[in-house]
């Protein structure tokens, strides 16, 4: 089993920028596809974005592209999303997950893919 802790939310103001930490403990996700997603009051959880188990492959949600960039630290366990250029509208929690596929260039974008979440970090950007 394995056991993540998300960290780094807060709030900011538009235009600013943010860093998600998402640690890894209990099993290594060093040959996982990792993910990003977030969910607002009332939404469904969307995708984010999404990371290969080598940080070769890296897939965003079209509003997201060119402001936020995910990687990862595999000899830290950790995956993280820079966040750049916030807007109001990113305003949401943000969770991450560990993907069932193992070495895998590919990154679902849908949760059913995921069987482990964090308990996530709430992110708020001021207009």
């Amino acid at each position: 089993q394995v056991q993540l802790v998300e960290s780094g939310g807060g709030l900011v103001q538009t235009g600013g920028s943010l860093r998600l930490s998402c640690a890894a403990s209990g099993r290594i996700i060093s040959s996982r596809t990792m993910a990003w997603f977030r969910q607002a009051p009332g939404l469904e959880r969307e995708f984010v974005a999404g990371i290969n188990w080598s940080g070769g492959m890296t897939s965003y949600a079209d509003s997201v592209k060119g402001r936020f960039t995910v990687y990862r630290d595999n000899t830290k366990n950790t995956v993280y999303l820079q966040m750049n250029s916030l807007k109001p509208e990113d305003t949401a929690v943000y969770y991450c997950a560990v993907s069932v596929r193992i070495y895998s260039s590919q990154i679902p974008a849908t949760t059913d893919s995921y069987f482990e979440w964090g308990q996530g970090t709430q992110v708020t950007v001021s207009s």
